[in-house]
């Protein structure tokens, strides 16, 4: 298959292309700037030039493919905005797929219902009003593509896609571990993270490409639950620092604007998913990737 792939210059974008290409397809990477299509190209794949905002160029390059891997998302801290620009790619390059019956496979966060320790599945609907909610309108959106001949899907990734290179949560809390000169989990630590690692996650990405049924919502968690506790005591122990309990009322000074993230309970499973598509991760899981050290490599570790 020739397929488009949007973020392929990003951390699991790289990863998505490699896999892609393992299993005999070409990849088109979408490039907004020099240095994403040098990326791009090093990685063996082609170059659509353009960013998920320039629509006719979306629109163009969703035509041409056989199948769409969508994982660009501009700015967290711009996450509004964002949401609506992430809308108008998917609408653009559905409409492009529609009455073909090509693929069409799209990115979002793991759906929480709202109810404490409860674990979500692939029937999981996030809770209206909810951190993340506007997201999930999006996820409603590609599945909604299958009314129109879309063999679209949905991948929900879980806060903590792990491996050599990650630059999101985990190396921030690593960063906050060191200026800190503590490493904190908060409350008691038994809130948890689902996590996967991102060369799994590549494959599930392509086992959605080639096989997923239009209108799937597919859950890509490898750990369906890590305690936070768990991840501080292996930063600690990297780091040879305390390990110690944040009281809540101290968990937004402590960890800024990670705060909200670190005391989400969210475990998720992906039972479904796995015996749907035939997916099983292979990799290490969150706490043993964190202990083979390529997290803390860096100056000061």
């Amino acid at each position: 298959m020739r397929v488009l792939v949007t973020g392929a210059s990003g951390y699991i974008g790289g990863a998505v292309i490699r896999e892609l290409q393992g299993a005999g397809h070409q990849v088109v990477g979408l490039a907004r700037s020099d240095q994403a299509e040098k990326t791009v190209r090093a990685a063996g794949a082609d170059v659509l030039r353009g960013s998920i905002e320039d629509l006719d160029v979306l629109r163009a390059g969703a035509e041409t493919a056989d199948g769409v891997i969508h994982l660009a998302f501009h700015d967290f801290f711009r996450f509004e905005e964002s949401i609506a620009m992430d809308r108008r790619a998917i609408e653009t390059m559905g409409a492009a797929l529609a009455g073909s019956g090509r693929p069409l496979v799209t990115t979002v966060a793991v759906a929480r219902s709202g109810k404490p320790g409860e674990v979500s599945t692939e029937d999981t609907r996030q809770a209206p009003g909810s951190f993340g909610y506007i997201r999930f309108l999006n996820e409603e959106a590609t599945v909604a593509l299958a009314e129109d001949g879309v063999r679209a899907s949905v991948v929900r990734l879980p806060p903590t896609v792990h491996g050599p290179g990650d630059k999101a949560f985990v190396p921030v809390l690593i960063d906050i571990a060191r200026e800190r000169g503590v490493s904190g989990y908060p409350g008691d630590g038994a809130n948890v993270w689902p996590a996967v690692h991102r060369l799994d996650a590549a494959r599930l990405y392509r086992l959605a490409l080639e096989g997923a049924p239009a209108g799937s919502r597919l859950h890509c968690m490898a750990d369906e639950g890590v305690p936070t506790r768990e991840i501080a005591e292996v930063i600690g122990r990297h780091l040879s620092l305390p390990v110690v309990s944040v009281p809540a009322s101290d968990v937004g000074e402590h960890f800024g604007f990670l705060g909200h993230v670190v005391s989400m309970d969210a475990p998720a499973s992906s039972a479904r998913t796995r015996a749907l598509l035939g997916w099983e991760p292979a990799h290490p899981g969150l706490i043993a990737d964190l202990d083979e050290g390529h997290y803390f490599a860096s100056a000061g570790s």
